[in-house]
């Protein structure tokens, strides 16, 4: 397998702390997204979304998005599962997952690619380039809070967000939570259950990475 990797991006983030979690030894090939190197034909040819993460398996498949690469290595590798054991726990699992990417993720994303000036004219990622529209960066820091909200409301019933222990959620809730500070947010000193969530999950070997 080769990892396609960028350690100062979010989205590459959590598939780096998937594979850890699994204990996976995987090649490792970064892609300096600050240079540019996501754009070049080199990496396009691999990936024409010209995104990170992308893991190419052992059998060829070229997965470009996150949710992907999680369930070919939690089937591949099925020890230290991250994705669920019962049915229940499965949907929870995948149901948690998008509600992080989509209350979390997105608006994160939109507050900082509408707003920064190193983002002028690449307000989405990909090869296409898009102008900045300051009316959703507004929005989206809104939404973040609303986010921090949901994450308190959700981890003051459960330690972890599909239940009794961590999985995949946890991994992209933990890289928002801190992928947040880029647009100078953070959790609310009021919101103890996240806080205590966010001191757990960082005691992990994997959250340093």
């Amino acid at each position: 397998m080769i990892f396609y990797d960028c350690k100062t991006a979010p989205s590459p983030r959590r598939a780096r702390l998937f594979i850890a979690e699994k204990g996976i030894e995987v090649e490792t090939r970064e892609v300096a997204l600050g240079e540019g190197a996501h754009l070049a034909l080199e990496f396009r040819a691999i990936n024409p979304h010209a995104t990170v993460p992308v893991l190419v398996t052992d059998e060829g498949a070229v997965l470009t998005e996150n949710l992907g690469i999680a369930a070919y290595l939690e089937a591949k590798f099925p020890a230290r599962p991250l994705m669920g054991e019962t049915p229940d726990e499965k949907g929870l699992v995948l149901m948690w997952n998008a509600i992080m990417e989509q209350q979390g993720g997105a608006p994160i994303a939109d507050a900082l690619r509408n707003s920064s000036p190193r983002m002028e004219g690449r307000a989405i990622v990909g090869p296409v380039n898009f102008q900045q529209i300051p009316e959703l960066a507004e929005r989206g820091r809104v939404r973040v809070g609303l986010f921090f909200d949901l994450l308190e409301n959700r981890l003051s019933e459960a330690p972890y967000l599909a239940g009794e222990r961590f999985t995949l959620p946890d991994i992209s809730a933990l890289v928002f939570v801190e992928f947040a500070r880029a647009i100078r947010m953070t959790v609310p000193d009021e919101h103890p259950a996240t806080l205590d969530w966010y001191a757990r999950v960082k005691e992990r070997p994997s959250a340093s990475l």
